[in-house]
């Protein structure tokens, strides 16, 4: 993850500092960074599905804690400890492998740590709803990579699966975001599996679910076993869709 801590060439240094964000902010220096990323999304959703959504978690858990600044990628250094280590994080956070393909096929394009690695994260999540089925949407870009973390400030920020709504909405606009932004973002669940430990008790403590949902549930998360087995979150795991929120309505789908 080297190459994540220092972002921008010497030659745009001065203009850093004083950079807005902007979709085009890479047209001149790197132009072909943009496909190249998107190339190896598409390459890592092909060998692994399941990728797509643990890319998306690894943007939006960046973002979560202090902004968008690719502190979730850093590992152990004197005088912080890693976001990964977090306990919402531990065990459960995945895709860097991808994150370092993208850094290093870019890094070599260009001769040098142009794009920050929160940019990647952005951009890569755009691309992954595209592969999935989503529709794009613009991506702003030119933020700046932190060279510190902070594992408190992740347990703190990121909500645990166990929050009753009123708690989980209460966590949501401590970020900024209202009862819509949790709603819309919430969708993003609609793609991926869950570790069973992460909302078992809540399925086996509940009545009102489709019993040939609970069953097939209960095959794959048995209530003193398995809690590192995976389930899915709705019925379409790999494609970007409505599911999820339509599941809930005939009693069936994850939290």
């Amino acid at each position: 993850m080297f190459g994540c801590m220092f972002v921008i060439v010497a030659a745009f240094l001065a203009s850093a500092t004083i950079a807005q964000l902007s979709p085009d902010f890479y047209d001149q220096a790197c132009p072909q960074a943009l496909p190249m990323i998107k190339m190896v999304v598409e390459q890592a959703i092909s060998r692994e599905p399941r990728m797509g959504a643990s890319l998306l978690r690894l943007h939006f858990f960046d973002c979560l804690v202090n902004g968008c600044d690719g502190s979730l990628l850093l590992d152990d250094f004197p005088g912080f400890t890693r976001e990964k280590t977090a306990a919402h994080n531990l065990n459960s956070v995945r895709g860097f492998e991808v994150v370092d393909q993208i850094n290093a096929a870019v890094d070599w394009a260009y001769y040098g740590s142009v794009v920050s690695c929160a940019d990647i994260l952005a951009i890569a999540a755009n691309d992954l709803d595209v592969t999935l089925g989503a529709s794009s949407y613009q991506v702003l870009l030119g933020r700046r990579d932190v060279r510190t973390a902070s594992k408190d400030d992740a347990n703190n920020n990121m909500p645990p699966p166990t929050l009753d709504f009123p708690a989980l909405l209460s966590n949501f606009q401590s970020h900024g975001l209202a009862l819509k932004g949790l709603v819309v973002l919430s969708g993003a669940y609609t793609i991926g599996m869950a570790r069973c430990t992460t909302f078992k008790n809540q399925r086996y403590n509940e009545t009102n679910i489709d019993s040939s949902f609970a069953n097939a549930f209960q095959m794959q998360c048995p209530p003193t076993s398995g809690d590192n087995n995976t389930s899915p979150l709705d019925e379409t795991t790999t494609s970007f869709d409505t599911v999820y929120f339509n599941d809930p309505t005939g009693g069936g789908g994850s939290p």
